[in-house]
């Protein structure tokens, strides 16, 4: 099989094209082979050896592949060879040929692509958790979302629309026409003053519900545009990256800036704040794969819908990682074998 490798810390160009043997599916596994795979931020953090639960280099990441199945494992009942399929490994998804426990895949509808189904799984589950599992997400919220371009951004957009949200979404202005396609409301320019965009627009109230990955000092100023009642729910650290290659001062200084919140100040302030892993999450198969079957859900309904910016090949790894940093990314980035 072919994979793409993270042959050690380091800039887009670390990432080679390697050979491996084939796996073969095992009792109670399926093995598929992949048409695409979907690239998430936590990948290019392990690259750059910024993600401490990675495995050391050399090393495939990737969480989320589709494919099609050409060998099932002893004890699977349910899927057969020639099954559309996708499913969540918790590593090693930049591969051509992925084996996979049958209880983290699933087949794809009929009208879903093998893109849209790469695209979809961690990006959707992520906003799904946060937003209807522990975001306790009201008709008519004020939704304040970060890298709202981003896949967990437009996923979230997509949720916030199906409870009538008034959305605040967090862009360049480069991506505003963008948002503005998917139903944003108020877009905000992060290198533009953030409290006093939104306060501007909601007012001393502020806002009842905030996505964000970007962490350190941007959580502090979350947490107080909250509402009483609001929700701050945190599900990365991207303010450790300033470019493609690791830099501890900046990830120290990431880190030094986190708040610290006492219960007491979430009592007298009536706030929640919340932080989601979707790989930590990977080791509770019974909470998150309902939640990814109402995910399915909503895609039937033309409620959740995965957009593919673009595609590249294996080949092209580091340019698709370079594309990330770049931040030119509109929803997500797929690699194809």
């Amino acid at each position: 099989m072919r994979q793409v490798v993270i042959t050690r810390h380091g800039g887009p160009e670390v990432l080679q094209v390697r050979e491996a043997a084939d796996p073969h599916a095992g009792p109670g596994e399926v093995r598929l082979r992949v048409a695409a795979a979907g690239i998430n931020f936590a990948d290019l953090m392990a690259r750059m050896g910024l993600y401490p639960e990675a495995p050391k280099p050399p090393c495939v990441v990737g969480y989320e592949a589709s494919g099609t199945i050409d060998e099932v494992g002893t004890n699977v009942t349910g899927f057969s060879v020639g099954d559309r399929v996708f499913g969540m490994p918790r590593f090693g998804g930049y591969s051509d040929t992925l084996v996979l426990p049958a209880a983290q895949t699933r087949r794809m509808p009929t009208a879903m692509t093998f893109e849209q189904a790469a695209a979809m799984p961690v990006v959707s589950l992520t906003a799904h958790h946060m937003m209807l599992g522990i975001g306790n997400l009201r008709r008519g919220s004020r939704v304040l979302i970060h890298s709202a371009a981003g896949g967990v951004g437009v996923a979230a957009v997509q949720i916030a629309r199906t409870r009538g949200c008034e959305i605040f979404g967090i862009a360049s202005s480069g991506k505003h026409d963008f948002l503005r396609s998917l139903g944003v409301q108020h877009c905000l320019d992060p290198h533009a003053g953030l409290t006093a965009q939104v306060r501007a627009i909601a007012g001393a109230r502020g806002v009842d519900l905030v996505l964000d990955p970007v962490g350190g000092k941007s959580w502090r100023e979350g947490f107080e545009l909250l509402a009483r009642g609001g929700r701050l729910c945190c599900f990365g650290l991207s303010a450790a990256v300033g470019g493609e290659k690791r830099s501890l001062f900046r990830a120290l200084s990431a880190f030094v800036a986190v708040p610290k919140w006492s219960p007491m100040q979430l009592m007298e302030t009536n706030r929640t704040v919340s932080g989601t892993n979707m790989l930590q999450l990977m080791n509770d198969l019974e909470l998150l794969m309902p939640q990814l079957d109402d995910v399915l859900a909503m895609f039937a309904r033309g409620e959740l819908l995965p957009h593919v910016d673009k595609t590249f090949s294996f080949a092209q790894a580091a340019e698709a990682h370079q594309y990330i940093h770049d931040r030119k990314a509109m929803g997500k980035v797929l690699l194809t074998p």
